[in-house]
């Protein structure tokens, strides 16, 4: 059984529930209609987002709603999630062909033997985050020290901070996604998602929170993954490639003109509002978590040996790894590092 260190607020992952978690969208187009016989000819997908649209997502939203997967021969179903919702279950099952991930997950996988690859990193920056109150001189992942900070059981990223600057178990407080309990104690931190959380914070509670992005303490495991499963890797590469093609052009598309992706994910999580949806696509941008690192000349959804090395050496060195996983067949490079213009010219 798949043991969950990607503590994301999107996820209390049930490991006994085959769920699917919240609408299915069929892909449709913004202009001229497409018809079922036109349709029969592509190759039908279904794609699991790990938590409900949002900005997060809109490069897929994009690819579909712009005909980019049409375009790729693919007619793509993006099937958002719920708290339930096991996504590598689904994929191990046969239920959806790719889902999202993130890369500790991926190794975890490989540690328990689930046979599937990542094939894709959509964000170059992991976009957990801690946050704290301004003025009260927690203003660094140095200054936590005898702080209470709020987090979930199982995050990965703990025993790193712990061991990095010097923190401890007795500061640690349950994060049940609430933030009430943040917002009453000033001298507390809590971990969030940069997307969202501060978002939250800023509407309840009346101020701006620091900002304190994991990756820039040192721990960025690549996140917002596309993987599939090592069969389909190795019995139909070109489906993956046309897949990871797509979703990478759409991702350009969306950074470049959000509106088309917008107006899906709007339709397909009417909760999802246009600030918000701004906000995160903002602080996408405003943090260079796509667009960033290997991504500026490889492409979007770039990966590296080393990075992945990197991740995997830093998860042995604080034990939420066994140091003798072969951390390299969580991946593989073969379908991404085109280059930029590649995305952009075809």
């Amino acid at each position: 059984m798949l043991k969950n260190y990607s503590l994301k607020r999107r996820q209390f992952i049930q490991l006994s529930a085959l769920t699917l978690g919240g609408s299915i969208l069929a892909a449709c187009t913004n202009s001229n209609s497409t018809t079922s016989e036109s349709l029969s000819n592509l190759d039908k997908i279904k794609f699991s987002l790990d938590w409900k649209a949002e900005a997060e997502y809109g490069g897929f939203y994009q690819a579909v709603t712009t005909g980019i997967y049409r375009q790729h021969g693919l007619d793509v179903i993006i099937q958002p999630a719920s708290p339930q919702t096991n996504t590598t279950q689904l994929l191990m099952g046969g239920v959806v062909d790719f889902t999202m991930g993130v890369a500790v997950n991926a190794l975890q996988a490989v540690q328990q033997r689930i046979p599937k690859i990542t094939v894709a990193a959509i964000f170059q920056k992991d976009i957990r985050v801690l946050l704290t109150h301004p003025g009260v001189r927690n203003d660094s992942f140095e200054d936590l020290k005898g702080q209470p900070i709020f987090i979930s059981p199982g995050a990965s990223f703990w025993p790193f901070l712990k061991a990095k600057y010097g923190l401890t178990d007795a500061q640690l407080r349950p994060y049940n996604f609430n933030v009430t309990p943040f917002l009453v104690d000033k001298n507390s931190a809590q971990q969030g998602l940069l997307t969202s959380e501060p978002y939250t914070i800023e509407k309840q509670g009346g101020f701006q929170p620091n900002i304190l992005l994991l990756a820039d303490a040192g721990y960025n495991p690549y996140a917002f993954t596309i993987e599939t499963t090592t069969q389909l890797v190795e019995t139909n590469p070109d489906l993956v490639q046309r897949f990871v093609d797509a979703s990478i052009k759409g991702w350009y598309s969306y950074l470049e003109n959000p509106e088309p992706g917008n107006e899906l994910i709007k339709k397909d999580n009417p909760e999802m509002t246009d600030d918000l949806i701004a906000y995160g696509l903002n602080k996408l941008k405003e943090y260079k978590i796509i667009l960033s690192g290997d991504a500026e000349t490889l492409g979007i959804g770039a990966m590296t040996d080393q990075r992945w090395e990197t991740l995997f050496n830093d998860l042995v060195a604080v034990g939420v790894l066994d140091g003798k996983t072969d951390y390299k067949q969580a991946y593989t490079l073969d379908f991404v590092n085109k280059g930029v213009d590649y995305y952009l010219s075809k």
